[in-house]
């Protein structure tokens, strides 16, 4: 599976004080910085690296560990399998 096929900011529901775009703006660079932290102190080890994703097919946000040199999926949460169940009971548009 490519990995960065499936990255892109997972959308947020804007609070009437801001707008949407400075708001969700904030929280990605919130996220990201996060992320950065976690596998700046190697939480996972020094060959992986945690990434947040949304499925393309189901958008739901998706947690992976991801073998830096073989760029391998290690754990991913929710599994694939769960993904994939929820897509065909979703309802068809």
């Amino acid at each position: 599976m490519d990995v960065a096929a499936v990255h892109k900011p997972v959308p947020v529901v804007p609070t009437p004080a801001e707008p949407a775009d400075t708001q969700q703006a904030a929280r990605n660079r919130e996220l990201i910085q996060a992320i950065k932290a976690i596998n700046g102190a190697e939480l996972f080890g020094s060959k992986s690296e945690l990434t947040f994703a949304l499925d393309r097919l189901t958008q739901r946000p998706v947690i992976r560990l991801i073998d830096k040199e073989t760029k391998d999926v290690i754990r991913q949460i929710p599994p694939e399998y769960v993904l994939r169940m929820a897509e065909d009971l979703a309802p068809r548009r």
